[in-house]
């Protein structure tokens, strides 16, 4: 299956409680961090959610 790569580019610093379970979800919680995550419809919804805080990396 396909992999998409996501960087973490915002803070969770005074974010909602369910902003900061979705980035510890996908794998980040630090500035600046990247993951290497498949590319599925749960983690495309979990990116869409947080536009302001994330973003793809070819």
């Amino acid at each position: 299956m396909a992999t998409i790569k996501i960087k973490q580019i915002g803070s969770p610093i005074r974010r909602p409680a369910d902003q900061k379970k979705i980035l510890i979800g996908l794998g980040l919680g630090k500035m600046h961090r990247v993951v290497e995550l498949e590319d599925t419809a749960e983690v495309r919804g979990a990116i869409k959610k947080l536009p302001h805080m994330v973003e793809v990396v070819e």
